[in-house]
Order: C-alpha cells, then structure tokens, then sequence
C-alpha cells in the first residue's frame, strides 16, 4: 500500500523538487545523472568527439557503464591507447565506479 502512495504522488514530488532547486542551483547541477555527467566529461576533453554514448548497465546504481565513443583523436592509436585515452580521461570517475565497458573506434571519412 505505501508502494502505491509513494508512485501516485511521484509527479508531485518531482513538481516540488524542482521547485524548491530553481533554475541553476547546486541542487540541480547535483541531479545531473552519472551518464550525463561522463558524456560531459568527455567532451571537454576530446572536442574531436562524433558519437558518444554512456548507459548504466548497473540496473540504476551507478556501479557500472558502458561507454561507445567516434573521436577523431583516435585516428592512428592502437585500440589499447584508444582505451587508454578514455580511462585517463575519466580516471576521477572511475574510481567511483565497480566497472566499465569501453568501445572506441576513429570516424569513418565518407567520400
């Protein structure tokens, strides 16, 4: 019965927290999700980047990502210093995580 109480006020809950967040707060900038703030991560360090794509393959907890990512600053490197490029990047975020799946590739030039 609590269950049902708590999922029939969600849409209130979510009303008010973003209520008493405003527009810009710490609050807000904390409620960036884990795949939202990786993606950021590696944008700013690689601008070169054309596809990027985080998912938590955890179930939710945050524990483990899987990370595809087309960068031009992979063009040339072995898919070892591909990876190696990517861990560095995120080696504060790593710390914090159980695992990570990584998939790298250079972009494809089309003519």
């Amino acid at each position: 019965m609590f269950r049902q109480i708590f999922q029939a006020t969600k849409p209130f809950r979510t009303k008010l927290i973003r209520a008493v967040g405003g527009n810009g707060s710490a609050f807000e900038k904390n409620c960036v999700t884990k795949e939202q703030q990786l993606t950021e991560v590696l944008k700013q360090a690689m601008p070169g980047i054309t596809y990027v794509s985080v998912e938590d393959i955890s179930g939710g907890c945050g524990a483990m990502f899987e990370i595809s990512i087309e960068a031009k600053e992979f063009v040339g490197l072995s898919r070892v210093k591909q990876h190696r490029l990517v861990t560095e990047t995120l080696k504060n975020e790593i710390a914090e995580m159980h695992g990570i799946r990584i998939h790298t590739t250079p972009p494809t030039e089309e003519k």
